[in-house]
């Protein structure tokens, strides 16, 4: 018999249904995963061997948790994903405002409905994606949002008096009774709304307004955190800290294919842009070097933290400048430049939160480091490495394309709105380029190649062998003494 077919108690009673506490649904569902070798936490990445081991102890051991990490650490995200492991429907008493389980009903209005009709009692079949419910923290937040408080329209329509404890109108809390509840930012929420939740989590009571109910609330608390909250904003309260059962740290992602997964599976591409819009791989890991740079930079508050969301924002501004470029040349298809990669600032200036220097620096010239500093940590991961200092009679793989430029006659320019046949005819005529990678990137598709030479021009622009000047039309390479040589 399917579920949704049994709409009263003595149908599910006839069924031989057993009610079980949200935590053991968690546990039990989570080992016949772990059983059947499924994915518990999908579209998570960098936490196979570190957060998630842990998070899955926690639910073992029917803990209370505490994700406790900086901005865009994906904690509440684990934590709505926790919701597919509950089972898909429960009963509840239909008209229950705390989705009271028939067979165990804690509600004066559930326990009096059943004794009033019995078998006949009427259920209603809810869903797991109905069983998460998620308040932000803020200082505004009072106890009767998240408990309940008195209600004297409901006493005033039913006619009773304050004595009674029907006139209670529940918060937040009891109504997500036998669900997941997250609560984000929690230091944030004020010491004495913290206390409110003592008796919730440990004896399972709770009192409104002089009511002291015998609740006995069947709930799965999560709670986010991030440690700069600790210091600036405020603190969880030592007592309520020791009845959370496990506390889990969260991190950001510890290398750049890690990086590249989250960003590709969260940035939305619109339109025609992903059949429209080439990004070469080397543009995506530099894309996510930039922010690694960000993360240990001395001009950026490594508290605040440099939150995934950059890496986001900066992909989907990348890709709409390439499209902004193909519009204005009336092309059907581009490929990413480096010089793109200027489009990504706006996204890079308004995600970091800067300590004095960088602000003496300016919000823009920070990112532009940003930028050059990616290009140097990448470039040897591809490249032999570029020496500052070697010995005049010492060749080097660069000395033909250095060559190139400092016998060039005529000026080399990347302009911004060169067509892709222009560019690609640009960077064609330094031949050297493309000798340099067939040797030492010979898997390098011709489509890809463009922007790696581009790359190589900028690497040797920062390892001072070229030197870039930028103006409103676009860019110009040149050897940094040709200039000088010439005049004299």
């Amino acid at each position: 018999m399917k579920l949704e077919n049994i709409k009263t108690l003595g149908e599910l009673k006839k069924l031989g249904y057993t009610s079980k506490s949200i935590k053991d649904e968690l546990r039990e569902n989570l080992i016949r995963k772990m059983k059947n070798k499924e994915t518990v936490f999908t579209g998570v990445y960098g936490y196979e061997n570190t957060v998630i081991p842990e998070l899955e102890r926690a639910i073992l051991s029917k803990h209370n948790i505490n994700l406790l990490g900086l901005r865009g650490q994906a904690k509440t995200r684990l934590a709505r994903l926790m919701v597919n492991l509950l089972d898909e429907f429960i009963p509840v008493v239909a008209g229950s405002e705390i989705n009271d389980d028939p067979l165990h009903p804690i509600s004066r209005f559930a326990k009096e409905k059943i004794i009033e009709m019995g078998d006949k009692t009427p259920i209603y079949w809810l869903h797991r994606n109905d069983r998460f419910a998620e308040k932000l923290a803020t200082p505004d937040v009072t106890v009767a949002d998240i408990i309940g408080d008195v209600d004297p329209i409901k006493a005033a329509n039913l006619k009773l008096s304050y004595a009674d404890d029907r006139v209670i109108h529940y918060g937040m809390i009891p109504r997500a009774n036998r669900c997941i509840f997250v609560i984000n930012e929690l230091p944030d929420l004020q010491a004495r709304i913290q206390v409110a939740l003592f008796n919730i989590l440990q004896e399972g009571d709770i009192q409104i307004r002089g009511f002291k109910l015998r609740l006995p609330l069947d709930l799965q608390f999560i709670f986010t955190a991030n440690p700069e909250d600790y210091t600036n904003r405020g603190t969880i309260v030592t007592p309520l800290k020791d009845r959370i059962g496990s506390q889990i740290l969260t991190h950001y992602p510890e290398d750049i294919e890690t990086a590249k997964k989250i960003t590709q599976q969260e940035a939305v591409k619109v339109g025609l842009q992903k059949e429209t819009i080439r990004v070469p791989e080397m543009a995506k890991d530099l894309l996510e070097q930039v922010v690694f740079e960000a993360r240990k930079s001395e001009y950026i508050d490594a508290k605040s933290g440099v939150s995934a969301r950059l890496s986001i924002a900066a992909f989907e501004n990348l890709i709409s400048t390439a499209e902004r470029r193909k519009l204005l040349t009336g092309e059907e298809i581009t490929t990413v430049r480096l010089s793109d990669f200027d489009g990504i600032i706006p996204a890079i200036t308004g995600k970091v939160e800067l300590v004095y220097e960088g602000e003496q620096e300016g919000a823009h010239v920070v990112a532009e480091t940003l930028i050059k500093r990616a290009i140097k940590t990448l470039y040897p991961t591809y490249f032999p490495e570029i020496k500052k200092l070697e010995k005049q009679t010492e060749e080097t793989p660069y000395d033909p394309i250095v060559s190139w430029f400092f016998n060039s006659k005529e000026t080399f320019e990347l302009l911004d709105d060169f067509s892709e046949k222009d560019y690609r005819e640009s960077l064609e005529k330094i031949t050297p380029l493309s000798d340099f990678i067939k040797k030492y990137q010979p898997k390098t598709t011709k489509e890809d190649s463009y922007f790696v030479k581009e790359f190589i021009l900028w690497a040797l622009v920062e390892f001072k062998k070229l030197s870039k000047e930028r103006f409103v039309e676009g860019t110009e390479f040149k050897d940094p003494y040709g200039g000088l040589m010439s005049g004299l």
